[in-house]
């Protein structure tokens, strides 16, 4: 431990030696007198080591931020905030993250042990119980000297099998209490291990049995492909043996340009994806969850005597919803290894797509053409396809994009995945709304190099708004596209399916965007003619800052509002 570093050691340097160690380079909080000794580390010592603080506005947001950085990085995200309000905000960005199966780290500090339960300032609160239900690991550390075997504790658990957050809570005297004697750091790969475990070999040559007398296989690819950073696996598998594949949501990242037998996605959202899955003779499931996106995997969509192999490395998702032909507990990236592996000795290498994968494609094609029409329109308002196309052409081919809104998100998902495979963020599982600019921030540092772009609805943008000063001020520029109708869209398509269009508390006055965010120090320009979007997104890019363009937009129900008053309501 270098000099500046052994004049004080107390344990919240103890904790910030534990994080550098496990190459964490960013905590995303907001600072409280409780904290004020690890803060105090890494102003001492901890910057030369490489890790630093991003202050934010709102714990939410720094929740959210730490839950983009391990979408991006495949690392764990790290934030903290203080006793009582600061770790009841950052609550929303932890179920969020527990929701989409996302590691995060949750640092909460709390009053010292003789002040609890005696209506102490910020300190009656069981923040235990409060983050019970949305982590996978917590503890309460009760002694300096163990504060890096508890890290250490949360990194395996959160890394290990299924990624979910976790949760330290550290009382103040714990922080503070300066140690005698060195404590040494071991490397991660002394404490947990560094791969996450493969299947059954019985298992996975039962699949390649069941796969090579399939006539029409489809690969689905979720979340645990992504998570295991399988994205080539995925794709040398599906290309050697030309099957289709498609994603669910969260999985639509996982899908790498070259893959040639990408048909689209996600699931129920397209009318070819959709036709694969009832025309199929076999699903192969890698990582994903039979949930909203794939209908459930139950009827009209499913048919009940469909064959499905699911992989997935949480055996409680394994038969969820729907019965399997079989199931495999393993992780992806080692699965997706071996059963190649198999294939390459028994099969040779498919050089001709098949007459069902070219049918596929061509039925995603009619589809885009069909949105193409739909996008192209000149109206007034403008169409949110429109927007959406406006966007999807400007973009680069390998921008981040962060989708936060309910109906603006779906119009996007409907274009953004068809041809382009851009890492996507989005809080499907929650449904959670103003992650945008927090995300873009989270994802801005993961990968400065890239260009980040966000897509927003109007009841969504403005929940985290105040986090445009955070971006302006560490100079993080992004391009956030607020597509303004000036109500909460998703209810009042609710309201007009459902309830005969008695629409109630749906709709806002209207809010200039543009002007906020030209407030905080960024750019800013709002846009009402289809034409003038993509001038306006270049402008946006040019001024090298946070941005916000607001576009007005028509209000349009979109078809997935209907299909969720069906599904969830009736």
């Amino acid at each position: 431990m270098g000099e500046k570093k052994k004049d004080i050691m107390t344990g919240g340097d103890l904790l910030v030696q534990a994080l550098i160690n496990e190459n964490v380079r960013f905590i995303f909080g907001v600072p409280g007198g409780q904290l004020l000794n690890i803060y105090d580390a890494i102003y001492r010592w901890g910057r030369e080591q490489g890790i630093d603080t991003i202050m934010f506005r709102h714990e939410q947001g720094a929740a959210h931020a730490a839950d983009a950085w391990a979408r991006v990085t495949g690392e764990i995200g790290v934030c903290m905030g203080t006793v009582g309000p600061g770790a009841t905000h950052m609550l929303p960005g932890i179920a969020t993250a527990w929701s989409d199966s996302i590691p995060v780290l949750v640092i909460t500090p709390q009053v010292t042990i003789n002040q609890m339960d005696i209506g102490f300032l910020q300190g009656d609160l069981d923040q235990i119980g409060m983050y019970r239900p949305v982590v996978k690991y917590q503890k309460q550390i009760l002694s300096t000297e163990r504060i890096i075997e508890y890290v250490q504790k949360a990194f395996r658990e959160a890394y290990s099998g299924r990624p979910r957050p976790v949760h330290l809570d550290i009382p103040f005297e714990v922080l503070a209490t300066e140690v005698k004697k060195e404590i040494v750091c071991p490397k991660p790969s002394n404490y947990r291990s560094l791969f996450n475990p493969t299947a059954d070999p019985k298992l996975v040559e039962q699949a390649i049995n069941i796969l090579l007398n399939a006539e029409r296989p489809l690969i689905i690819a979720g979340g645990g492909v992504v998570s295991a950073k399988a994205e080539k696996e995925l794709n040398d598998f599906a290309e050697y043996l030309k099957i289709p594949m498609t994603t669910t949501i969260i999985g639509s990242s996982g899908i790498l340009k070259e893959t040639s037998a990408y048909i689209g996605g996600p699931g129920l959202l397209t009318s070819n994806t959709q036709k694969a899955i009832m025309e199929t003779d076999l699903v192969l499931a890698f990582g994903a969850r039979f949930g909203l996106s794939l209908m459930f995997g139950k009827a009209p969509l499913w048919r009940d005597d469909l064959p499905v192999i699911q992989i997935d490395i949480d055996p409680s998702e394994i038969g969820k919803n729907r019965p399997v032909e079989l199931g495999i507990l393993g992780d992806c990236k080692p699965v997706l290894q071996h059963m190649l592996e198999l294939i390459k000795k028994r099969k040779p290498e498919v050089k001709q797509e098949s007459d069902w994968l070219r049918s596929l494609k061509e039925a995603r094609d009619k589809y885009m053409e069909k949105m193409k029409k739909r996008s192209s329109s000149d109206a007034v308002p403008i169409k949110p396809q429109r927007l959406i196309k406006e966007l999807d052409e400007f973009i680069d081919d390998n921008a981040i994009v962060i989708l936060d809104g309910g109906d603006i998100a779906f119009f996007a998902l409907e274009q953004i995945h068809m041809y382009h495979h851009r890492k996507v963020l989005q809080a499907i599982g929650m449904g959670h709304l103003g992650t945008s600019i927090p995300y873009a921030i989270g994802a801005k540092l993961a990968a400065p190099e890239r260009q980040v772009c966000t897509i927003s609805g109007d009841g969504s943008i403005i929940i985290n708004i105040q986090e445009l000063e955070t971006a302006k001020r560490c100079g993080l520029p992004f391009i956030c596209v607020v597509g303004n109708n000036s109500a909460w869209g998703m209810i009042k398509s609710g309201q007009k399916y459902a309830f005969k269009k008695r629409f109630i508390d749906v709709d806002f006055s209207d809010t200039n965007f543009a002007e906020i965010a030209k407030g905080f120090g960024c750019y800013g320009e709002r846009v009402t003619d289809p034409n003038k979007i993509k001038g306006a997104l270049q402008r946006a890019k040019n001024s090298n800052l946070p941005a916000v363009i607001d576009v007005v937009i028509k209000f349009q129900a979109h078809d997935i509002d209907k299909i969720g008053i069906e599904t969830l309501m009736f």
